[in-house]
């Protein structure tokens, strides 16, 4: 186990298309972050930047960028890349200075604003790139992907179409109590129906949008959070960010092929598993100690798969612990009370650090109406390209 570090302060700009700039957005964020915090910025001694990307590369240099627009005051610097899971790396950069004794004080700021329809690569010839090639190889987009996921489901599981739905059901309803979220509007079973495919068997109501938003944390040691009269602050007890293992019997994203396993025995755990795992080895928990979970909702079938990742419940089982109520606002382990990317999209270096305030805003008992009660453990989960995943457990 590891020693926790205190989420003093939060903060978010609200999640939507606004047309204006990332570093506007993160500074919103990183100001009101900063005011929970009850922390000045010139207090603070580093920040942590997750890269804004386009296209799966890095496009600005985030830390310097966040750091240039709120003053600069000498705090040191550092950015971090790692797809959907640079929010998560940039927390276990700041975490790592705060435990190693160079920092007391670290902000961590990630925003985006997305181009409009699903993401595609940056021009030019890359065939070392497994992004660039999936796209102009096979023309993969990201919701291909998720339909080859939700096939699979149904091939080995027997979820079905209504499985699906009742996902979006779900998070759309928590989404519609959420002040941040982009789209907050309960949609019913029909209107998910309803709405057109866009990647068999995966309709446009099964599969986020692309967002502008953006996530600010303050983290700090223990001493500085007591210093500041917080004798019992949301913690951060664990962090992983474990890689795949060969291996790799199942297409994965953006993968084009596996490898054989006709030498070699698959893992016991798939890739997502494992950081899962690792979280909660760190943390010195498991899975019947959560109070809530956040997780990455690409799409409503991934979802389902992340409840068997996070030991929720057994293989091919997400379905049924959906049916039975369990990941619901109420339930006994509610999934995404946030809403999750069906209520939010993606902005990329910031949901990660959405997952961390959402957990942070449920531990403290200040989420509203979608307040689980007496929370006081929860876990993010998310993956990115590249082998790159995280998971945070969050305590309290």
């Amino acid at each position: 186990m590891s020693e926790d570090i205190a989420v003093l302060g939060v903060g978010m700009h609200p999640w939507g298309k606004w047309g204006r700039s990332f570093v506007q957005y993160g500074t919103i964020a990183a100001r009101a972050a900063l005011a929970d915090a009850g922390i000045e910025w010139c207090d603070v001694d580093a920040v942590v930047g997750a890269d804004t990307v386009r296209g799966g590369y890095p496009g600005y240099v985030a830390g310097a960028t966040f750091a240039r627009a709120l003053g600069w005051q000498g705090a040191r610097v550092t950015s971090v890349y790692a797809a959907c899971a640079s929010g998560a790396q940039a927390v276990g950069a700041a975490r790592a200075q705060i435990l190693a004794g160079l920092a007391d004080v670290v902000l961590v700021v990630g925003a985006d604003a997305a181009p409009k329809g699903f993401f595609a690569p940056a021009g030019g010839e890359r065939p070392d790139d497994p992004d660039w090639l999936r796209f102009r190889v096979l023309g993969a987009t990201n919701p291909a992907y998720f339909g080859l996921y939700a096939r699979r489901r149904m091939a080995l599981h027997g979820d079905t179409l209504e499985d699906f739905t009742r996902v979006k059901v779900k998070n759309a309803a928590a989404g519609a109590l959420n002040p941040n979220a982009r789209y907050r509007k309960a949609v019913s079973a029909e209107e998910v129906a309803a709405s057109a495919v866009v990647a068999d068997p995966l309709r446009l109501l099964d599969i986020c949008a692309t967002s502008d938003g953006a996530a600010a944390l303050v983290l700090t040691s223990m001493d500085v959070a007591r210093r500041h009269g917080v004798g019992d602050p949301v913690r951060i007890r664990a962090l992983s960010t474990v890689t795949p293992t060969y291996p790799r019997a199942v297409l994965d994203l953006p993968d084009i092929a596996t490898d054989s396993a006709a030498a070699v025995e698959p893992a016991s755990r798939s890739f997502r598993a494992a950081i899962a795992h690792a979280a909660y080895e760190e943390a010195g928990i498991g899975p019947e100690d959560l109070s809530l979970a956040e997780v990455y909702d690409l799409s409503t079938a991934l979802e389902l798969e992340w409840y068997e990742d996070l030991e929720l419940c057994g293989a091919g089982e997400g379905a049924k612990l959906l049916r039975e109520g369990a990941t619901t606002l109420g339930g006994r382990v509610p999934v995404n009370t946030s809403g999750g990317l069906a209520s939010f999209g993606e902005a990329v270096p910031a949901q990660a650090l959405a997952q961390v305030c959402e957990l942070t805003w449920q531990l403290r008992g200040t989420a509203g109406a979608r307040q689980v009660p007496g929370a006081r453990v929860g876990v993010t989960a998310n993956q990115g390209l590249f082998g790159h995943g995280s998971a945070v457990v969050v305590v309290r």
